[in-house]
């Protein structure tokens, strides 16, 4: 069931047959613990030889270790043994709604839906109904492209936010009499899980309805403000890149057609994801925080010193003499932007004056970009302070610590002024990322 003007499908999702042990099956998104390998190899320990859509993804701790040509074809293949064996079930088309209760927070709604990759850009500049809210990186592409391309079923870690502050969309759902579909605790401590079948002709009408509300122009533009703009429906907030990945597939599957209309029923048009209400309160925006490894920190200092003063801005250091065992977040200062730092035997706080840019996390990340370019060092992007506490123990390493943004200034923003720096924020922790559960068939047959 398509609703083409908001970019909406009710899909035929895939769950695991009755008896599957759920808790194997799911695993995090493969884009976090990036520098602790030790946590998949947990994963890996737990899952062994149990169905499990870690047989199906490639976490990028193993990016740089492993053959992406070799992951890619069994990756491909397990997805086929998972369809063949009858692993995957199908439900009857609709949406799956979901509760999420994490080690934080206690009730995280949301909504697995298919959304129209035609409503989708994700280059700087967009005005699409669905749109990044963070510069995509086209180098990250490429290993995702490998998988998903030949891929017979996705699974998805997106979710996408809506601004709902009526929560007439994902809400209203909780009161209906649906059947529930999996009710589990998720492996490694990070809740539990409770998924509802959301189907039924009027019922998926309803969920179209409110949402084509929120689509209204007039509405829109009254909301934020604004004159002439194109509707933002639909806000990336995690798995942009693979999202983008699959735009990229369809849009090089229809550019490589004989009769691009003839393909537009293609299943590989759509992509599977969880839309979730910008003000549920268990929503959280938390910063993310930069690690630099191999990064003699005086070097470091010197060179950002030289950066923003060539810009016309002023840089101040000022150390302190022992570690900070806890996280440091400056107050905000007029014309200022502050990032506060820790390393193995310091910690410090820098100081731009008249910065160039209009969010901390640009300043910051501007510099580093050409650091690394320069340098040729390694940078990991984390989630919670006391991961970068114990990273920024090893020798030659600097952790950065910056502020949060406001969640409910996040759509007046993408609106006014596009995407954000890449690697703004996170919905919550690592823990608190959405969990690969969901599957869909991607290509025909």
């Amino acid at each position: 069931m398509l609703f083409n003007d908001i970019g909406l499908l009710a899909p035929e999702i895939l769950l695991p047959r009755e008896g599957t042990d759920l808790t194997r099956w799911a695993v995090v998104a493969c884009d976090q613990y990036t520098s602790q390998p030790e946590y998949w190899e947990r994963v890996r320990d737990f899952v062994g030889r149990s169905p499990s859509t870690f047989h199906i993804i490639l976490p990028e701790a193993y990016l740089e270790e492993c053959d992406s040509e070799e992951a890619a074809r069994k990756i491909n293949r397990t997805m086929t043994e998972y369809l063949d064996k009858d692993v995957l079930v199908p439900c009857s088309p609709g949406f799956i709604l979901v509760d999420r209760a994490t080690a934080h927070k206690s009730s995280r709604k949301g909504l697995v839906v298919a959304l129209d990759l035609e409503h989708y850009d994700f280059h700087e500049g967009s005005t699409s109904l669905i749109r990044a809210t963070e510069g995509t990186v086209i180098d990250r592409l490429p290993p995702r492209i490998k998988i998903r391309q030949e891929a017979p079923i996705e699974s998805p870690h997106i979710m996408v936010l809506i601004d709902d502050p009526g929560r007439t969309v994902i809400e209203p759902l909780f009161k209906k009499d649906l059947r529930k579909v999996y009710d589990f605790d998720l492996m490694e401590g990070s809740g539990h899980i409770r998924g509802y079948l959301v189907s039924g002709e009027q019922t998926l009408a309803e969920v179209a309805e409110a949402l084509s509300k929120l689509a209204d122009p007039d509405a829109f533009q009254e909301k934020y403000g604004v004159k002439d703009r194109n509707v933002l429906l639909y806000a990336m907030g995690d798995g942009n890149h693979s999202l983008a990945t699959a735009k990229e597939i369809w849009e090089k599957l229809k550019k490589d057609a004989p009769d691009p209309a003839g393909v537009m029923g293609h299943p590989a048009r759509f992509a599977l994801v969880e839309l979730v209400n910008l003000h549920n309160e268990a929503l959280t925006f938390e910063p993310i925080d930069r690690v630099v490894f191999n990064c003699p920190v005086n070097d470091m200092l010197k060179r950002m010193e030289s950066y923003y003063t060539a810009q016309g801005s002023s840089f101040s250091v000022d150390m302190c003499d022992t570690r900070d065992a806890f996280r440091t977040i400056p107050p905000r200062l007029p014309d200022t932007h502050r990032v506060s730092f820790v390393t193995s035997g310091s910690c410090g706080m820098i100081s731009i004056r008249n910065p160039r840019l209009t969010l901390e996390v640009g300043t910051l990340q501007s510099f580093l970009d050409e650091y690394i370019k320069d340098t040729g060092i390694k940078i990991d992007y984390i989630h919670g302070e006391k991961i970068v506490n114990e990273l920024a123990s090893r020798p030659d390493t600097v952790g950065f610590f910056l502020p949060a943004i406001s969640k409910f200034d996040f759509f007046r923003t993408i609106v006014k002024d596009g995407v954000l720096p890449r690697k703004t924020f996170s919905m919550g922790h690592a823990d608190e990322k959405r969990f690969y559960l969901e599957c869909r068939k991607i290509l025909p047959g």
